[in-house]
This record gives C-alpha cells, sequence and structure tokens, in this order.
C-alpha cells in the first residue's frame, strides 16, 4: 500500500525562533496585532509503501531520527493517510 506521510517539525518551546520572530514583527507592523506567536518550521511530504499505518509510521520516524529532524533544537509530528499512488 502507498502512504502519504506527513511530517511537521517547528523549534521546541524555549528554542529562540528568530524567523517565527521576525514574521510576527512584520505581521503586527502591518496591521495584525491581535497576534500573539508565530513560530516557523518544516512540512515534509513522503509517499511509501508499507503493509499498514503501524509500519509506515514506524519508517517516518526513522527518517526523522535519522535525517529529518533535529531532536536537540526540534519536535515533529507524524500523520499518515492511504493514497491511491
Amino acid at each position: 500500500m502507498t502512504f502519504l506521510v506527513k511530517i511537521l517539525i517547528f523549534p521546541k518551546e524555549g528554542v529562540l525562533d528568530t524567523q517565527g520572530k521576525a514574521v510576527a514583527r512584520s505581521l503586527k507592523r502591518i496591521g495584525f496585532e491581535a497576534l500573539n506567536d508565530v513560530r516557523v518550521g518544516k512540512y515534509i511530504q513522503v509517499w511509501l509503501e508499507a503493509g499498514n499505518e503501524a509500519e509506515a509510521i514506524a519508517k517516518a520516524g526513522s527518517m526523522c531520527g535519522e535525517l529529518l529532524v533535529n531532536n536537540l533544537i526540534e519536535d515533529h509530528r507524524i500523520e499518515v493517510e492511504r493514497c491511491g499512488l
């Protein structure tokens, strides 16, 4: 089965997010005063073959641990959906 794996990566709480701060300042400057905070991260899509959803999540978790996520400063979330590719 083919699965679409969506990996969302964001700086951990307490880690300075300079890009997020810059975006927040710019948004406030153009009139979005109700803004509380902005966090800027990465969104990665991976299509992979796996026997089931649990296997797809495990494979994606390995990808995150080996290459995609810096666990010292980033958190991540994995979402999986079966697709017809």
